[in-house]
């Protein structure tokens, strides 16, 4: 799959003139052993995506250069189940162009939709179900993942929204026994640089995960501005449970857990630390993380330690004294404490309560 960009000031990008290109393609493919199946345009941000089979990038790259000489700023490989799983079935005109199933034409885009849940006390886990019953009810596709995390992509980001919202109305009575945190983010199945579906796009969103809180809805500026245009959500900054994640905020946000996520297993390491590193003073920091996270640096620092921890100790394949010592605690005791007083459960009543649920499953 690769992604085409119509940079500004150059000529007029439209539907009419990415469907003569392709069909160019479509005259010259045998020659290079590809086959053109379906392709996405999306006017206003001058971007189109070509889904193709090739023996290899090149000549995908060579097809282009011959038939019309639009070359691709970017071309990925792919596999079959991930591409329908995050960009659905989908149908196509005539002349090939992605259409939804409700018949618009399919600009490409994708919201993604990211919750992460742990059940703090056993009693709550059919609320998973739950959880994917809304994804289904709102036309999302479930992206399946290996570790605590559900992931939903959705053609609208009205849809995710919605979805989110229904999803934390259905959470918010359980938040002193239910972790969780909700994450939209949207972005193109190619970007212009990396090598995978949805790269930038899964990256920013497991930013937000790491640094979600319950009762919130984190969100990025892309998917603001698409609900702003499908859906009358009345100033969607405003709402006290959806915070908007800008992209100066996502440059800082990067440089932010690249330092921690290369430092958490260091007792020593405290907030301080985060100057050198980051460049900045300690009160911009701390200024600017705490509008971000709502939390103090050292706050995030010990959250991202135990949100780790229940991830560790429901693999159940060490203990706690070690998950606590490479996690950066001083002890297993300190630990143990600062757990309880987070979840209000022990770390080893949580471990023999997943390991429980996983050999009942």
């Amino acid at each position: 799959m690769d992604i085409h960009v119509l940079e500004d000031g150059a000529a007029e990008f439209s539907i009419e003139g990415f469907a003569i290109a392709h069909e160019k393609d479509l005259a010259k493919q045998d020659k290079f052993g590809v086959i053109q199946h379906k392709y996405w345009v999306n006017e206003e941000a001058k971007t189109g995506f070509c889904l193709m089979e090739a023996p290899d990038k090149q000549a995908c790259h060579d097809l282009h250069a011959e038939a019309h000489g639009h070359i691709a700023y970017n071309i990925i490989e792919i596999l079959d189940i991930e591409f329908n799983l995050f960009m659905g079935a989908g149908i196509k005109d005539d002349r090939d162009l992605a259409h939804t199933l409700s018949g618009e034409i399919d600009m490409g885009h994708r919201t993604i939709l990211m919750v992460g849940c742990f059940d703090l006390s056993g009693k709550y886990g059919h609320y998973i179900n739950h959880i994917l019953r809304l994804v289904a009810e709102y036309e999302g596709i479930l992206v399946l993942l290996p570790n605590d995390e559900i992931m939903a992509s959705f053609v609208y980001a009205s849809y995710a929204m919605k979805c989110a919202l229904s999803i934390l109305k259905l959470l918010y009575p359980l938040s002193n026994s239910f972790e969780y945190s909700l994450s939209i983010v949207t972005g193109n199945p190619v970007d212009k640089e990396g090598h995978n579906l949805f790269e930038e796009t899964k990256k920013k969103i497991q930013h937000l995960y790491e640094i979600g809180l319950n009762n919130r809805i984190l969100i990025d500026s892309s998917t603001e501005k698409l609900i702003g245009k499908e859906h009358n959500f009345s100033n969607i900054a405003n709402q006290k449970k959806i915070r908007v994640i800008n992209e100066d905020d996502f440059l800082f946000l990067e440089k932010l857990l690249l330092v921690l996520n290369n430092k958490l297993h260091l007792s020593s390491f405290k907030s301080e630390d985060l100057t050198t590193s980051i460049g900045m003073s300690k009160a911009q920091i701390y200024r600017k993380v705490k509008s971000l996270t709502e939390r103090s640096s050292n706050t995030l620092i010990r959250d991202l330690r135990l949100r780790r921890s229940l991830s560790a100790l429901k693999k159940n394949n060490k203990t706690v004294a070690e998950i606590a010592y490479e996690l950066g605690f001083n002890s297993p005791t300190y630990f143990t404490r600062v757990f309880r007083k987070r979840f209000g459960v022990l770390p080893t009543s949580f471990a023999k309560l997943t390991n429980a649920q996983s050999l009942a499953r």
